[in-house]
């Protein structure tokens, strides 16, 4: 008996334990993502125009404008989208309300076959499709979740998604401007701010895969770095060839 007992408290355990990361990443992956392409596309852009030989004002100036264009076209481009998402979604839901209010007898039986095509028995998936159907509501939400993939009531805002861009993005896009900002001459301490920046970034992205914190640290420095590094270059040959 006590042997028993212990088993199943020890599956009770088990069963409570038993959790999952959030597999969307939540708002932690888009606001980290914002972020590293911030900071790895004006850090690149700033490499380039310093690899120019120009001025440090220049350097700033580029700096602070690579920050404003990017940041408002990630906030334009993420308001498009989101929005353009939406409004289809939106446009299906009416489809299907209207299915619903025209055909519904005909929907209880798709929901039915639906279920029977999992594996519920025939009868049992036209009584839970019978009762499911009873309010026009639940039976949206049930026929969108089910046909659509979507929640009906927990769809994106547009505006919520632009500045949530904006904000990520322009945070990142700081980094490499900032210690000109503070009195820097040199580009040396943006490559540094810049790289402590994309191997941070890197490591917060662990918490959303199944890497370990330090490989994504270092896989996004290398990556942001090269970006960096080719910029550079590129930047020197053209101030060369264009001086």
């Amino acid at each position: 008996m006590a042997i028993i007992e212990t088993e199943a408290a020890l599956h009770d355990a088990h069963r409570d334990n038993h959790t999952h990361r959030d597999v969307n990443g939540g708002w932690l992956r888009p606001a980290v993502f914002g972020a590293m392409d911030g900071l790895v596309s004006n850090f690149a852009l700033m490499a380039g125009v310093a690899g120019g030989a120009v001025s440090q004002h220049t350097v700033i100036i580029t700096g602070l404008s690579g920050l404003a264009a990017g940041a408002f076209s990630m906030a334009a481009g993420e308001y498009t989208s989101v929005a353009s998402q939406r409004e289809l979604v939106e446009a299906e839901l009416d489809v299907e309300r209207r299915e619903l209010r025209k055909h519904p007898a005909d929907e209880e039986r798709e929901l039915a076959e639906l279920y029977e095509s999992r594996g519920v028995e025939p009868r049992l998936a036209a009584e839970v499709a019978r009762q499911l159907s009873k309010d026009p509501e639940q039976a949206l939400e049930i026929h969108a979740r089910e046909e659509l993939g979507i929640d009906p009531g927990d769809l994106p805002s547009p505006m919520v998604a632009a500045v949530s861009s904006f904000g990520s993005f322009a945070l990142g896009a700081l980094l490499p401007v900032l210690p000109y900002l503070l009195g820097a001459s040199a580009l040396w301490p943006a490559v540094v701010l810049a790289l402590i920046g994309l191997f941070a970034c890197g490591a917060v992205v662990a918490k959303v895969t199944a890497r370990s914190w330090w490989f994504s640290g270092l896989r996004q420095l290398a990556l942001g770095g090269a970006a960096a590094g080719v910029t550079y270059l590129l930047g020197s040959l053209f101030g060369t060839a264009i001086g």
